[in-house]
């Protein structure tokens, strides 16, 4: 029976990487053809284009009064994507050069985000009122880019993210067709998401785990091939801004956008995944201070640095299911 819980979360996590290339696409065409311009399908679309995984899984499990399951989920992304990721990609793609590319207050401004949600659950809750908070930090951030970096709106990272991920040869000419796409796309993400919840419990209780272990590992990898798609071609294509701008989105995004909503909807407690959590919690902070080591001490992410970063993603995975 888990093999066949296994197959059907696989399954419906490519359903839903494919339901956001849908939809994703989608929404730029429509930019295009509405002439909402640069600006809009920047700061509108794609900062979002890569987490709306772990947005509607999320929200989905929040509605579901499986509110865990998503800090499972953004626990796991973001582990992933400062090692197995980050990692992958500079084994596939090459050395990562980072000259240039990030300052300390934007190392300080990624750090805090990604601990915060982690610092508001020392009571073991993360309640409404922590949710306006991570809400209110996201703002702030977001408001602090723009103003600091308005020309980075201007770059092609933006077409770059939507040429990856969008696969699924959309019509270009008319607005009917692309709204017919957009709510086929929608309508894709809230059914995989759904799924992938509701499987998700079963194989929990089907292994005798934490649902939150569930998502931290299984959900988790599957929501961030988005990334590991982008950040490989990037690096080959010498595009380090892209990753770094991806890596650091996707942690601010999932670490207050994401879990605010969710807690919003649904206070998220620990209950029984505690030591899972408090493992992956400290697990983050090393991950991060080790891949910082790396880039920091020559500027740039060479393969054998990738390949330990993977290696430890592993060890980190042994040790939270041998617990």
């Amino acid at each position: 029976m888990t093999v066949f819980y296994l197959i059907g979360l696989i399954f419906f996590c490519w359903l839903l990487i494919k339901a956001t290339s849908i939809v994703t696409g989608s929404l730029e065409r429509l930019s295009r053809l509405l002439h909402l311009g640069q600006f809009a399908i920047t700061s509108l679309l794609l900062a979002f284009a890569t987490s709306i995984p772990e947005l509607v899984v999320g929200v989905t499990a929040a509605l579901e009064g499986r509110p865990s399951l998503s800090l499972g989920v953004v626990l796991g992304s973001n582990i992933a994507n400062l090692s197995l990721v980050v990692g992958a990609a500079a084994i596939l793609g090459g050395t990562l050069s980072v000259a240039g590319q990030w300052s300390k207050m934007d190392i300080f401004s990624v750090f805090l985000s990604g601990a915060l949600p982690l610092i508001l659950l020392m009571d073991g809750v993360l309640g409404r009122s922590d949710g306006l908070i991570l809400l209110l930090v996201y703002v702030m951030y977001n408001y602090g880019v723009l103003k600091q970096k308005p020309a980075d709106l201007s770059r092609p990272a933006g077409r770059f993210k939507l040429t990856i991920l969008d696969h699924s040869g959309l019509p270009t000419t008319r607005t009917d067709k692309l709204l017919a796409w957009l709510f086929f796309g929608v309508a894709l993400l809230i059914f995989s998401a759904d799924m992938i919840v509701k499987i998700a419990v079963s194989l929990a209780q089907n292994l005798n785990v934490p649902v939150l272990v569930v998502g931290m590992f299984l959900i988790a990898i599957g929501a961030t091939l988005p990334e590991l798609s982008i950040e490989a071609r990037a690096i080959r294509q010498h595009k380090a801004g892209i990753v770094l701008g991806n890596l650091t989105g996707s942690i601010v995004v999932n670490s207050t956008l994401i879990l605010s909503i969710v807690s919003l909807i649904a206070p998220i407690r620990l209950g029984a995944g505690k030591e899972s959590y408090l493992l992956a919690a400290a697990v983050f902070g090393l991950m991060f201070l080790l891949f910082w080591y790396f880039v920091r001490s020559k500027m740039k992410l060479e393969r054998w640095e990738g390949l330990i970063l993977v290696v430890a993603y592993f060890i980190f995975a042994i040790l939270e299911w041998n617990k």
